[in-house]
């Protein structure tokens, strides 16, 4: 390579490098988007409709009136009673997560207000360790719902996870039947529990307390199932239809109520709320 081929080389990696700190390809029509437009889009590409997974914080700040929202149990810590390891020992894992410091496990919950509803919530943090669910993550989820049910208010969940933390096996399985018979209770009490599932919410999550909200939303897209399409396939050896796990498919065969677009999302649940205390209050 000549010595003007190296400094073309080395300005195109500037330049790259300069790109992927200012653009995100969207993975829906494969364009290019300015990252700033993106966030004030909702992480939602404005040319098709695509919508790119969100963290946990911007969830609370899209959804919970300022200064509304209080975290509730982040002093929990998961830990690693079956000292697992696989290609990574658990507690290394767990340690990553932790360094990227955006919260202490795969669940924020608290208590906040939706226009002037107040409502329990949990968020799910895909960025920790998948959204997994866990002890750390049954627990906070089955507290919500008990605070829901003491101070007489709507439980609202909104999912992204690939299901059950496999490194704490069948504790983390624990956490779908723990999870579900609080929510039996909360049925008692007739108090709403609204699921909203985003992509992806799969495996034990989608198995447990996420198919079991009062009224199901999920947003465009999202992918909502318990094993993947490839595993399925491989299991019957039969080719799956367009579309299949997708929010529209579940939505045109009964296993939803709808399908809510990012930007229109606490608007429906506001909607929502009011039409459930409504009801709950006679």
């Amino acid at each position: 390579m000549s010595w003007i081929d190296k400094i073309k080389s080395k300005a195109s990696i500037k330049k790259d490098s300069a790109n992927t700190d200012l653009w995100a390809e969207c993975l829906g029509c494969n364009g290019n988007i300015y990252i700033a437009d993106l966030e004030k889009n909702l992480r939602v590409c404005p040319q098709c409709d695509y919508h790119f997974r969100t963290s946990a914080k911007q969830r609370i700040n899209q959804l919970i009136e300022e200064g509304t929202f209080i975290e509730h149990d982040n002093n929990l810590i998961a830990t690693d009673p079956l000292k697992f390891k696989d290609s990574k020992k658990y507690k290394d894992r767990l340690r990553t997560s932790y360094k990227k410091g955006i919260t202490s496990d795969a669940v924020i919950s608290g208590s906040g207000h939706i226009k002037n509803h107040p409502v329990e919530i949990c968020f799910f943090e895909f960025s920790f360790m998948g959204g997994s669910m866990g002890v750390v993550a049954g627990e906070k989820i089955t507290r919500s719902i008990e605070r829901a049910i003491k101070n007489k208010t709507s439980l609202i969940i909104l999912s992204c996870s690939g299901g059950a933390r496999m490194q704490e096996g069948i504790l983390s399985l624990m956490q779908m039947a723990k999870t579900s018979a609080a929510l039996s209770k909360l049925a008692k009490e007739r108090l709403p529990y609204i699921s909203i599932l985003t992509d992806p919410t799969t495996g034990g999550v989608s198995a447990s307390f996420a198919m079991l909200g009062d009224i199901i939303l999920a947003e465009p897209g999202a992918l909502i199932g318990f094993a993947g399409p490839r595993v399925i396939e491989q299991t019957i050896q039969q080719k799956l239809p367009d579309g299949f796990q997708r929010a529209e498919f579940l939505l045109d065969h009964g296993l939803i109520d709808q399908v809510v677009h990012r930007k229109d999302l606490k608007k429906t649940l506001s909607q929502i709320l009011s039409l459930c205390n409504n009801s709950w209050q006679k």
